[in-house]
C-alpha cells in the first residue's frame, strides 16, 4: 500500500455531489469547498465496493464429508487402540 498523498487524496461530499479535497480534524473530515462533512465513498461506490468484496470472499461452512469419512477408519470404530488389541 502506498503512503497517503494529502494533495491528491479525495473524499465524497454529499453537498457538492463530487469527490473533493478535505480538511481532516480529530473526529471528522470536512469539504474545503463548502465546509460540510465528507465521507470515503458515494452511495453507488460504497455498494460497488461491497459487491466486489462479496464476490472475492470464499464461501463459508464446513467441507462436506466424503464416503471414507462416513465409514470411519478401520480399527478405530470400536474405540480400541492397538495396545489393547495385542494384550
Amino acid at each position: 500500500m502506498y503512503p497517503s498523498d494529502f494533495y491528491n487524496d479525495r473524499k465524497y461530499c454529499e453537498n457538492c455531489q463530487d469527490y473533493v479535497s478535505y480538511l481532516q480534524s480529530m473526529e471528522q473530515s470536512y469539504c474545503v469547498q463548502c465546509g460540510e462533512a465528507v465521507r470515503l465513498f458515494s452511495d453507488e461506490d460504497w455498494t460497488a465496493f461491497h459487491q466486489s468484496l462479496k464476490e472475492r470472499r470464499p464461501k463459508g461452512g464446513r467441507p462436506r464429508k466424503t464416503t471414507a469419512d462416513k465409514k470411519g477408519s478401520p480399527g478405530k470404530a470400536s474405540g480400541e487402540t492397538k495396545d489393547k488389541e495385542s494384550a
